[in-house]
C-alpha cells in the first residue's frame, strides 16, 4: 500500500510517501480502506518530534469503508468512520490506503455525504461534543467562550454551542477573522492578547463556561475570566506544549471555578469514553442539512500532503482541512 511516512523529525518536508506492507487486522482491530483523512495539529506536533517518538506514518482520523473485520460486526464494504485508537501515536495511522483500527474507535456513519465532508467531522466534533456535554456540561442559554475559536476545533465548538442554544463568544488573534465566526453564530468577537479577563470584566459579560483551545501560555487568564462558579475546560495546546511555571491553586484557581482537561487523543474509544456517547449521525444529518458548517475549507490530494502541514502551519487553514486518496 501507499502510506505517507515521517522519515524524520522536522517540518512538513520530512513527509514521504513510500510503499509499505498492506496492515493485517487482529482480533479487536479492524481493516479500513481509507477514502478520506482529516489534518490536525496533532499530526504536526507527531511530525515535528514534539510527541517524542511515535509511529512511522501519522493520522489520527479517516472515513473509509471496512476492507475486513475479524469479529464479523462490520460487513465488509460498511461506511465508516475511525478516530484516535493509538493512530499516529502508538501504531501507523491513516495517512495511508490501508489501516488498522480498533474496534472500539470505528463507527458505522449512514451519511450519504461525500468522503471529503465525512472526514472533516470525526476528531474535532467528538472532542467538541466530549468537552463541552461531558466535562462543561453546558446548558441552554448558559454562555460560553470558545478561547482559539478560528482553530478547526474552536469551529466546531461553536458550531455545537450555538446550535444548542448557548450564546457563545469567540476569540482569535487576528481581527480579520472575526466576520468567519460571526457566521458561525458568535454573538461577539474578542481580539485574545492574551488577557480577556480584563476585557470580560471591562464589557460586564458573566461567562459561565470557557473552552481552552489554546492552552497553559494563557490558562491562568482563563481562569480568570469565568464568573465566581464558572467552568473551563482545557482542550489544546495551540500556544505551545510548555507547563504553567509555578502554579498555585491557592492562588491561581478561584474559589469555586471548576478546571478540567480533556485529552481526547488518550480517551476517545476507552471504555469511560465510548464513542458511542457521541452521536456523530445526528451530527452529519445536521452538517446535511446546513445546521452545522463543517465542510471541509480545503481538500488536498495525497502527493499534497507536504503543502497541507505547510498551510496548517501557517495558520492559513481557517478551519478543517481533508486529503481525499480518490
Amino acid at each position: 500500500m501507499k502510506a505517507i511516512v515521517i522519515s524524520a523529525h522536522g517540518g512538513p518536508e520530512v513527509l514521504t510517501v513510500d510503499e509499505l506492507p498492506d496492515p493485517v487486522p487482529v482480533d479487536g482491530e479492524v481493516l479500513i480502506r481509507v477514502k478520506a483523512f482529516g489534518l490536525n495539529h496533532a499530526e504536526a506536533y507527531m511530525r515535528s518530534g514534539a510527541w517524542g517518538q511515535v509511529a512511522a506514518v501519522p493520522g489520527i482520523e479517516c472515513a473509509g469503508l471496512v476492507e475486513a473485520d475479524p469479529s464479523g460486526a462490520l460487513p465488509v464494504g460498511t461506511k465508516v468512520v475511525a478516530i484516535l485508537g493509538g493512530m499516529g501515536r502508538t501504531r501507523n495511522g491513516s495517512y495511508a490506503e490501508l489501516v488498522t483500527v480498533p474496534a472500539t474507535n470505528v463507527v458505522a456513519v449512514n451519511s450519504p455525504l461525500p468522503w471529503a465532508a465525512l472526514a472533516a467531522v470525526p476528531e474535532v466534533y467528538a472532542t467538541a461534543y466530549s468537552a463541552l456535554y461531558g466535562n462543561l456540561a453546558l446548558k441552554v442559554g448558559e454562555t460560553l467562550l470558545v478561547r482559539g475559536a478560528t482553530s478547526s476545533l474552536g469551529q466546531a465548538a461553536v458550531n455545537l454551542a450555538v446550535h444548542h442554544g448557548a450564546t457563545v463568544l469567540a476569540t482569535t488573534r487576528n481581527p480579520e477573522h472575526a466576520p468567519l465566526l460571526k457566521e458561525l453564530g458568535a454573538s461577539d468577537v474578542l481580539i485574545d492578547d492574551g488577557r480577556l479577563a480584563a476585557e470580560v470584566a471591562h464589557r460586564g459579560v458573566a461567562v459561565d463556561a470557557l473552552l481552552d483551545i489554546v492552552g497553559n501560555t494563557v490558562l491562568r487568564d482563563s481562569l480568570g475570566t469565568v464568573g465566581p462558579r464558572g467552568r473551563v475546560c482545557q482542550v489544546g495546546f495551540l500556544g505551545g506544549f510548555a507547563p504553567v511555571v509555578d502554579f498555585d491553586p491557592l492562588a491561581d484557581l478561584p474559589s469555586g471555578v471548576q478546571l478540567s482537561f480533556f485529552g481526547s487523543a488518550f480517551v476517545l474509544g476507552t471504555p469511560a469514553f465510548p464513542l458511542a456517547d457521541v452521536p456523530l449521525d445526528e451530527i452529519y444529518a445536521q452538517v446535511e442539512a446546513g445546521a452545522l458548517r463543517a465542510r471541509p475549507t480545503r481538500i488536498f490530494r495525497f502527493d499534497e500532503i507536504v503543502e497541507a502541514h505547510r498551510v496548517m502551519e501557517a495558520g492559513q487553514a481557517l478551519g478543517k482541512m481533508v486529503v481525499v486518496l480518490d
